[in-house]
């Protein structure tokens, strides 16, 4: 079972960094581009949108949104250039995962704006009482 997991894993990976040299291909439609370079963002982003500390919640990112990402972006990248890439992506495996920190701040940013937001709320309530 471990050995399945780890493999899927290391698939996801691979698939991640090839949508980042997709990203990168003068033939990858614009619209591929955007979608390729959120979800390497996310995945590369060393803060999570839901923090894994929540139980069950906080690895549903992982497991449900970062595939479902990847496969809708593959769907949009013409196959020529997904069967280009493909080899460069496991060969840049092979240096390890990057850090995307901007994106990381992004996040940071979101839920700070959220928690601002939810605040603003109950003081208009609590003042309305």
């Amino acid at each position: 079972m471990m050995d399945r997991i780890k493999k899927w894993a290391w698939i996801l990976k691979r698939k991640v960094f090839l949508l980042y040299f997709a990203y990168k291909d003068s033939r990858t439609p614009w619209y591929a581009k955007i979608f390729a370079i959120c979800v390497v963002a996310y995945a590369f982003s060393p803060i999570d949108l839901i923090p894994d500390f929540i139980p069950v919640l906080g690895y549903l990112d992982d497991v449900i949104l970062v595939p479902l990402g990847i496969a809708i972006t593959l769907k949009m990248i013409p196959k020529a250039v997904v069967q280009e890439h493909e080899l460069q992506a496991e060969e840049r495996m092979k240096r390890g995962k990057p850090k995307n920190w901007f994106a990381g701040s992004m996040i940071i940013l979101i839920w700070i704006a959220a928690v601002l937001w939810i605040s603003l709320i109950a003081y208009r309530q609590v003042l309305n009482e």
